[in-house]
């Protein structure tokens, strides 16, 4: 057979096999984690320690203020059986304006999530970063401004230790639950803080208004730890819990196909 029909013979034939040079299957190379995934779960961390320290230490040097203000009483009725509104108000406000403030500023850096209550995905090292901020505020507060450190929460001597449990529990709930039903927008960040407000008032009175076991915990490494501090952990994960349970069967029923 000459060249010329040769090479017409395999020009007219595609079927021919070609053979390329063999190349490693993507299953044989070593698992590497991408440098854009690294970066964005460093940015996460960064951002839930500086949003959870600001948030924190804002609230933290309000109820500070309210609480050795000169014309101090007991915000758990140790001296005077009546609650002084004027304080609770002025630190519900504290912490539910800061908490609104972060949330708008930290919400596409890390989820602005600030509470160990809430995590689900991340949650080892946003839980650190939460714990690790919460101590970090609570000694800068301590450092930073005048006399005893007076941010614990504490129940108050008229509320049980159950009952405790099951009001950090309630108002916890609800704040998870607005955030969870409120749709991701610019007015969230508002919401959220109104939500933290309103649990504050409830709350701050009989309880110390935790919501966060990162609230509780850094205040008690610094200034020491009660025999109830469990409270300030369980009542916010049971809390949680709840809020996200309601959240699923709402969502179930109103995405159900009949």
């Amino acid at each position: 057979m000459s060249a010329e029909r040769l090479n017409s013979k395999e020009t007219n034939e595609p079927g021919l096999p070609f053979h390329e040079p063999s190349t490693p299957l993507p299953h044989s190379e070593p698992l590497k984690v991408p440098p854009h995934a690294l970066r964005t779960e460093i940015t996460a961390f960064i951002g839930e320690f500086v949003g959870t320290f600001m948030f924190l230490a804002l609230a933290f040097a309000g109820t500070q203020i309210a609480v050795n203000d000169p014309g101090y009483q007991s915000l758990s009725g140790d001296n005077d059986p009546a609650p002084d509104v004027s304080k609770l108000l002025y630190i519900a406000f504290a912490f539910g304006v800061s908490l609104a403030i972060n949330v708008a500023i930290f919400a596409d850096v890390s989820g602005a999530k600030f509470n160990p209550a809430r995590r689900v995905m991340r949650m080892a090292h946003t839980i650190v970063a939460q714990m690790v901020a919460g101590i970090a505020a609570a000694g800068f507060i301590a450092a930073l401004l005048p006399g005893p450190l007076t941010i614990a929460t504490t129940l108050a001597p008229t509320i049980s230790v159950t009952r405790g449990l099951f009001l950090e529990a309630f108002v916890t709930s609800m704040l998870v639950l607005a955030i969870l039903m409120l749709d991701a927008g610019p007015s969230k960040p508002m919401y959220v803080g109104l939500s933290l407000f309103v649990a504050e008032l409830c709350s701050v009175f009989y309880t110390g208004g935790s919501l966060n076991p990162a609230r509780s915990f850094g205040p008690a490494v610094v200034v020491g730890f009660t025999g109830y501090h469990w409270i300030y952990w369980l009542g916010p994960l049971l809390g949680a819990g709840v809020a996200s349970g309601a959240y699923w069967v709402i969502e179930f029923v109103r995405h159900e196909r009949v």
